[in-house]
């Protein structure tokens, strides 16, 4: 397969070739993941340690978020979200050179982190919530992730319900790159994410696992993030999201078969040993001279 670029900015993201590696950095006291970093003193030399780290262990990009969106989630003032997320960039920016996306639905949240550093966007909204958010990625010359979620995180797990949830997913998602690129965000500065355990049961996120084939026909990058969610912990009989390891890389791999291009994990080391032996498989391997 022929590798492309994600234009994001100063930098080029490529795919196409392997699956890549998104670091999850949550700057919160109340990551569903129980990985916040945002706890005491000290909170900023952890971001940097953490992201350092998930470099060393595989990540191609980092993904910043200052505001939960586990289900039920309250959500956070700008200016608090603005003060976790713009110097956790700035300082990440300092020591790694790998993308940094910043997980966002606010503008100006959006505005001051890629001002900051960061080179892609994360909108779970799908560029929704915030009206000015379009104007901010146009203008920046950034990528943009746009994710399918039903209802928000207040109540997207309130009796979520589809006729197809396949369908309705990339029908929701082949509207929001049209309406995109209609704004001026051309298709290579766009990934799409089917939103895996938002707004759906752990019957729906299994049928968009099984077809994310499908998402490929849209014509973008594919990001899928499993990690850690309660969909795994129900199969696995409640267990806790760090106990969850083995079932997010059951998902990983089956995701890599059916050709996604990234892979939004907590657990970098494993995860991009996962990655790297799925891939060798679905892709074709050469033995390192």
């Amino acid at each position: 397969m022929t590798a492309q670029q994600l234009r994001c900015g100063r930098r080029g993201l490529p795919f196409g070739q392997r699956t890549l590696v998104m670091g999850v950095v949550n700057v919160t006291p109340d990551s569903f993941s129980g990985d916040g970093l945002l706890t005491g003193p000290g909170w900023l030399a952890r971001v940097v340690e953490v992201g350092r780290r998930m470099v060393e262990d595989g990540a191609d990009l980092l993904d910043v978020g200052g505001e939960s969106s586990r289900p039920g989630a309250a959500p956070v003032p700008v200016e608090e979200e603005l003060r976790r997320v713009v110097p956790a960039v700035e300082a990440l920016r300092r020591v790694v050179d790998v993308p940094i996306s910043v997980d966002t639905t606010k503008a100006e949240v959006a505005r001051q982190a890629l001002q900051a550093g960061a080179d892609i966007v994360n909108d779970i909204s799908a560029l929704r919530h915030d009206p000015d958010m379009v104007r901010v990625v146009a203008e920046s010359g950034c990528g943009v992730v746009l994710m399918h979620m039903k209802g928000t995180p207040q109540d997207m797990q309130r009796d979520p319900r589809y006729e197809d949830v396949v369908a309705e997913v990339r029908d929701f998602l082949a509207e929001r790159v049209r309406w995109t690129e209609q704004h001026g965000i051309p298709r290579d500065r766009i990934l799409v994410d089917p939103g895996f355990g938002f707004g759906k049961r752990p019957e729906h996120n299994l049928e968009l696992v099984r077809n994310l084939r499908a998402f490929r026909e849209l014509g973008c990058p594919v990001l899928l993030g499993p990690s850690r969610k309660s969909t795994i912990g129900v199969i696995l009989g409640g267990l806790p999201p760090a106990e969850r390891v083995e079932g997010t890389a059951a998902l990983v791999a089956l995701a890599v078969a059916c050709g996604v291009d990234v892979v939004r994990v907590h657990d970098v080391r494993a995860m991009a040993r996962v990655v790297r032996v799925a891939d060798a498989v679905v892709r074709g391997w050469a033995r390192d001279p």
